[in-house]
């Protein structure tokens, strides 16, 4: 078993961030911001796997609830 050095750096770095006082005030607001639109997306608009294949096009999917989300935000 080898330990790949510098991944565990970075991960030692991203501990510290999330850890620090300003991670625990940003992961406390992408409660608020993010994960209800998410939520929201899965449920309401029933998305429970995305049907393209490949990482573009589950980006391009993706990007089209989103953006659906975002319209059906501003016509209410």
């Amino acid at each position: 078993i080898e330990r790949n050095q510098n991944l565990e750096r970075h991960k030692d770095r991203v501990r510290e961030n999330l850890l620090s006082e300003i991670g625990e005030i940003k992961r406390r607001q992408r409660t608020a911001d993010v994960e209800p639109v998410f939520a929201h997306i899965k449920s309401n608009r029933n998305f429970k796997r995305f049907t393209h294949i490949g990482i573009e096009k589950a980006e391009l999917e993706f990007g089209l609830h989103a953006l659906a989300h975002n319209l059906r935000k501003k016509s209410a």
